[in-house]
Parts: structure tokens; sequence; C-alpha cells
């Protein structure tokens, strides 16, 4: 009689990664070793210096300088450039933030212009990578809001309700005033009514530590995308580039680099909370909320936020829509102070963290089930499944995902004939099984009653 060998099939659950951020947009360049175009194609990258590998780097936007000489000294004016192209910036504070292995899709160099239809083709190709848990799409903050912004952010939460195994991070658009601006109600107009559970919205800008990019000239020397009017309240001003200054202005050339130090580039937060999601998941786990963490590479938040106007963004009473805030505070720095999807008023779905978590769970149990495939749909073969995902599901409520002082309070798993299937499942070869988690949640507010004990004697 032929005996099964049951020791081939799986005993334990393997755990698919939680942080593996796609960003999608601008690139210097797109090429992989042998030159061949990475144009739209999702490429897994360790680092930044691989990122400048394959994608190059920074935007050399045009800079203007106008210079005087005082007598006393030098005076300059600057004006900054409105920056489109900012994904190597973005990668920076990724990385600085804690991030890891991440995908990039290039959706066009700096002679392009900036496209909703581009970003929306790159959206479109790292939907069938399964890799990436995280959808980073940081020049969408830059585009119309009414039109390219909306149809970029509903193409994402479209897809993480498609796929269910990945998470969208968005930024408020820097335009939008805070606080009392309608522009701050119509900005959560535009990302739908759909999905909302797989996405969280963060505000405002920052303002970074990086300063503007300067390009250097043949010889090395910095500043050829800075255009130098000198002396600027001459009526024969000479305008030359600031690479080209320094060889006949040496002391011009370093005051200038002076001043432009003092600018910082103001970037959208999603790549940093992309890095924080990163650090947080491989230090404590999914299920800790991405939040009460410093920043780095940031100088501050672009917009201060108190308390006050953050019971505005925690839930719209109109749309339900929460957006999580970025705030400063004395001897913290710039804390991420906020873990609420956008689905707001969702008692189910309200918390970051709980639908990463069912996002883990669901994705790791879907691949580690698979040996169950064709396997005889009888009791043997539901016995195995339900002790797999239950060993499993200890695991992380002795980690400290799962509520509950005993297992049984903190999941259930069911799979049989008469709980979860019918004979007619059983005949048209469905396996179903149903789990049950009560994953922790955040301690949002922390609410203390204070009382006047009079005294005694």
């Amino acid at each position: 009689m032929f005996i099964e060998d049951i020791s081939t099939l799986p005993k334990s659950v393997a755990e698919v990664e939680t942080a593996i951020p796609a960003f999608i947009g601008y690139t210097e360049k797109a090429i992989d070793s042998s030159t061949d175009d990475l144009l739209r194609i999702p490429t897994r990258i360790d680092s930044l210096e691989e990122y400048e590998t394959h994608f190059g780097g920074a935007h050399a936007a045009e800079i203007e300088v106008r210079a005087d000489d005082t007598g006393s000294g030098f005076s300059v004016d600057i004006t900054l450039p409105d920056l489109q192209f900012i994904l190597h910036y973005c990668m920076r504070l990724y990385f600085a933030n804690g991030g890891g292995s991440c995908f990039v899709v290039s959706v066009g160099n700096y002679t392009s212009s900036l496209s909703a239809t581009r970003l929306l083709e790159g959206i479109d190709a790292i939907r069938t990578e399964d890799e990436p848990t995280l959808l980073v799409v940081p020049e969408a903050a830059i585009l119309d809001q009414a039109s390219g912004y909306a149809n970029v952010v509903q193409a994402m939460l479209m897809q993480c309700g498609d796929l269910g195994d990945r998470f969208s991070i968005f930024d408020i658009p820097h335009s939008t005033q805070w606080p009392g601006d309608t522009g701050w109600g119509e900005c959560r107009s535009h990302f739908g009514t759909s999905s909302l559970k797989y996405a969280a919205a963060y505000f405002p800008f920052l303002e970074t530590s990086f300063n503007y990019y300067l390009s250097p000239d043949s010889n090395g020397v910095e500043g050829e995308n800075v255009s130098v009017s000198y002396p600027h309240s001459s009526s024969a001003a000479a305008v030359t580039d600031l690479a080209v200054l320094r060889a006949g202005n040496r002391d011009l050339y370093d005051f200038i680099l002076s001043m432009l130090e003092g600018h910082h580039v103001v970037l959208p937060p999603s790549a940093a909370l992309a890095g924080v999601y990163v650090d947080v998941d491989s230090r404590r786990g999914v299920w800790k909320a991405p939040a009460n963490v410093a920043l780095n590479s940031v100088i501050a938040p672009a917009v201060k936020i108190d308390s006050q106007m953050q019971e505005g963004m925690n839930v719209d009473p109109v749309s339900g829509k929460s957006v999580n805030a970025i705030r400063s505070f004395t001897g913290k720095g710039n804390m991420v102070w906020g873990a609420r999807t956008l689905a707001g008023n969702d008692n189910e779905w309200r918390y970051v963290s709980v639908r990463r978590f069912f996002n883990m769970v669901e994705e790791s149990l879907a691949k580690s089930t698979r040996w169950a495939v064709f396997e005889p749909n009888d009791e043997s073969t539901w016995v195995k499944v339900r002790s797999m995902i239950e060993n499993y599901l200890v695991q992380k409520w002795r980690e400290g995902a799962l509520a509950g002082s005993k297992p049984e309070q903190a999941f259930y798993v069911h799979c049989g004939l008469g709980t979860t299937m019918t004979r007619q499942d059983i005949l048209e070869g469905r396996l179903i099984v149903e789990v049950g988690m009560a994953v922790v949640r955040p301690a949002e507010f922390i609410i203390m009653h204070f009382f006047h004990k009079m005294q005694a004697s």
C-alpha cells in the first residue's frame, strides 16, 4: 500500500518582506551595466550608489544670482528654481531615514516634461512585480491637483485595492495652505472613495538639509547651472555661470557658494516616510505604528502644525479622510505624528499598522499554503493547513503583534466541512480557510484625568 510522504510538505509559514517600496519618477538616465534601456522597467536597488549607477544624479535646475559689490563686501539676490524632477533628492531622503532595498521605475529623463500620463505608465509597470509592498510617487504632488494629481493617486489606490499586497504613501501638495483654505478639502476629494484603507497621506512638505545641486563643468568646478549677473547694479552687467566666474573672481565665487549653502531643498514627505516604514518594520515589526519617530536630514516642516490644527487633520467631518501630521517638538526634533490610513472613520482599518499587518499575513499565508493545491481536499489536508497557520499566528502573538492574554483570544483559524466549506465547495475544488486576528492598535491618544485631593489633616 502507498503511504504518503508528508515530510516534503511545508510545516511553517514563510513570511514575506513587509517594506519594499517602489519609487516611480523621472531620472537623469535609465541604463544597466550593459547600457540596456531601463525606461519603465522596475529595477531593484539596495543603495543610493546603486541608484546613481543606473539612474544618475540630481537635476541641475537653473539658479539665478544677481550680485553687487557694496564696497564693504558682496551682496547677492538668489532666485531658486521650482523643482520638478526631485526623485534623486527623495532617494537621498529615503536612505537617510532607514531605507533599504527598493524598486525604481524611471518614466523619463530630465529633458522630458512632468506628466501624469508618464507617471501612470510607471504605476502600470510595477503592477506585475510581486515584491513591492509600498508605492511612492513623490513627483505626483507637483502636478496640477484637479487632473494630474487626482489621476495618479487614484491609480495607486486602485492597484493597491486590486492586488491587496501593497500600500501607498501620499503627499499633500505643497500649494495647499493650512488652515482655512478650501484647497485642503479639495485635496481630500482627489483621493476618491475606493480602497482608502490601502493608503496614508502626510502633510506638510519638509525643508531638508540638502543643498541645491550645482553641476560641475568639464574641469569639475561646481556651478555650471548657476547664472550670475555681476555687477547687477551696472547697465553693463556681465552674465556668466558660476563655474566660469571662479577663474576671474574667486572671492565672489566663494561668497556665492556660501550663500547657496544657506538654501535648502523642500521635498514631499513620502520618501522619508518610506524610510521610516522600512526602519520601524525591521526594528519593531510591521504591527508597530510608523509614528513618534524623528526624521533625519530634515530641518523643519514647511508648515508649523499645532494640536488644534491637527484635530482637523485626524478626521475630516465631511469626507472622513485622515491626513497624518509631521510636527516639530522642542528637544525631540521633527516627528511623524500620525498613523492613520485615509479611511479615518473606519474602525477596522483606521490605522496604518493594522492594514499593513493584514497585508503581510494574507500574502504570507497565501504563498505558504500553495503546497495544498491539488492535495486531497479532506480532513487530513485541512488539519495540516490549520496547524501551519495556527503555529505561525502563535508566534506573532508571542512577538506582540496580536492582542489577548492567550492565543485563543488573539486569533482563530477555521477550515473544514460545515464550518467554512459546503459539499458543493469540495466538489468544485475550493479549500476555504477563515482567519480572524485581533491586531494590536496604537495608543493614539493618552488621556489623563486629574483631581484635586484635599488635605486630610
